[in-house]
């Protein structure tokens, strides 16, 4: 019996490996809802918890710099689950608006209360727990989004895709940290940063119909199966496993050297204004990722190569950070923060169209894009657990950075091992 065969069932749309190119005006709107979710995220990431820490740590018994990390972990502990527990879910919802829609609205709009409600927090256990709904919520949102890729979007166009959603990411950063900085105070940042995240997914989901899955397609539900089914074999999936931890090891990196970054330029550079010279160096960041998310992207899809594009651009992200160790200036920061992005633009992009490459089985899509997001998650608990005791204990921001690029440089080499793809 052949494949052409009509007696041979043909896979439901939703599963099926897609092979018509996405145009333009979807890439759009995905990316736009992908960055007003980087916008709920970073808008308080950047700026708005460190001035919360700021003003809740004195009489606490913590300093700023503990409360911060406690807090941003916290949240990252949620997000570990969250991401892959809704992209699990979204797999196997069968709604007449398709698997991913659905959770995109939810998440959204719960991520804007939840923005609202961290305005209103007054002292640390209020502060965690508006932040822990804050990443439970765009968690949701967040997972839809990412699947939607693999659902839609042919092997060889995932590059270029990743790429603009890779722009929104950063645009999503620099406005956040914009409308965090010139709202007009912590509470007006947040409501800023919540409109933002809820409007913005609003074009994606009223203007772009989702795929449905059938409820024959979906599988019987087994409590025991569905938890069985996080746990990914690095003996079975062995590509999987290596693009999950070089992943990790990036990000992680790059957790370093975002986490303290507000204080490193008060305290030690000394910086009359470190709220805006995070912004400004934000946007030196934002300008050379975006002048190389997109074309890293689109290169990696002509040349149908992924393995070379994130090794080099790991091993500058890890100079680049190296600097930050050694170069301790304010110049020394404006320049570190530019090949931070030229490096990071390539790695966006076609780290992302590696990670679907190696996803296992349509059906489950969501769940384990899910489960490589927790990469970009768990360096958020792991950074301040590393952090904390270097800046105060251990050499300082020196130190921190130093480390910070011999992770990422461990993650650019490690990508190697990875045999499946080109």
């Amino acid at each position: 019996m052949t494949a052409a065969d009509p007696a041979v069932p043909l896979p439901a749309p939703a599963l099926a490996e897609p092979v018509e190119r996405v145009g333009r005006g979807w890439t759009s709107a995905l990316s736009l809802a992908n960055g007003a979710i980087w916008v709920g995220w970073y808008g308080p990431l950047q700026i708005l918890l460190a001035s919360q820490a700021e003003d809740f740590a004195p009489g606490s018994g913590m300093s700023k710099e503990t409360m911060l990390a406690w807090v941003t972990g916290a949240g990252a502990v949620v997000s570990l689950v969250a991401n892959p527990l809704f992209g699990a879910l979204s797999d196997r919802t069968t709604a007449r608006w398709g698997r991913r829609t659905p959770w995109i609205v939810a998440g959204a709009a719960g991520g804007a209360l939840s923005l609202l409600l961290l305005a209103g927090a007054g002292g640390v256990w209020t502060m965690a727990a508006g932040w822990c709904l804050v990443q439970l919520t765009l968690n949701a949102a967040f997972a839809a989004v990412t699947a939607a890729v693999p659902d839609r979007v042919p092997r060889l166009q995932r590059g270029s895709v990743g790429g603009w959603l890779g722009a929104a990411q950063i645009l999503g950063v620099v406005g956040g940290t914009g409308l965090a900085t010139v709202a007009g105070g912590t509470g007006g940042g947040y409501a800023a940063c919540a409109v933002f995240t809820l409007v913005g997914v609003l074009p994606y989901v009223l203007r772009h119909p989702d795929l449905r899955l059938p409820v024959s397609a979906r599988p019987p539900w087994s409590g025991r199966e569905f938890l069985a089914s996080f746990r990914l074999s690095p003996r079975e999936h062995p590509d999987l496993a290596w693009a999950w931890l070089t992943r990790f090891l990036i990000n992680l990196s790059n957790a370093l050297v975002l986490l303290y970054l507000l204080y490193y330029l008060r305290d030690r550079l000394h910086l009359d204004d470190p709220e805006q010279g995070v912004l400004v160096l934000t946007a030196v960041n934002g300008i050379t990722l975006l002048a190389t998310v997109v074309v890293g992207g689109v290169w990696s899809d002509r040349l149908g190569r992924r393995k070379p594009f994130v090794i080099w651009s790991g091993i500058l992200m890890a100079v680049a950070t190296a600097a930050l160790a050694c170069w301790q200036t304010w110049p020394g920061a404006i320049a570190a923060a530019a090949v931070l992005g030229i490096g990071f633009g390539v790695f966006t992009s076609v780290d992302f169209a590696l990670m679907t490459d190696v996803l296992p089985k349509a059906l489950d899509r969501g769940k384990d894009l899910g489960v490589i997001n927790i990469a970009n998650a768990l360096p958020q608990v792991a950074a301040p657990v590393l952090a904390a005791p270097i800046v105060t204990y251990l050499g300082g921001y020196r130190m921190l950075y130093a480390v910070a690029a011999l992770i990422g440089l461990a993650g650019a080499v490690l990508v190697g091992r990875i045999r499946g793809v080109d």
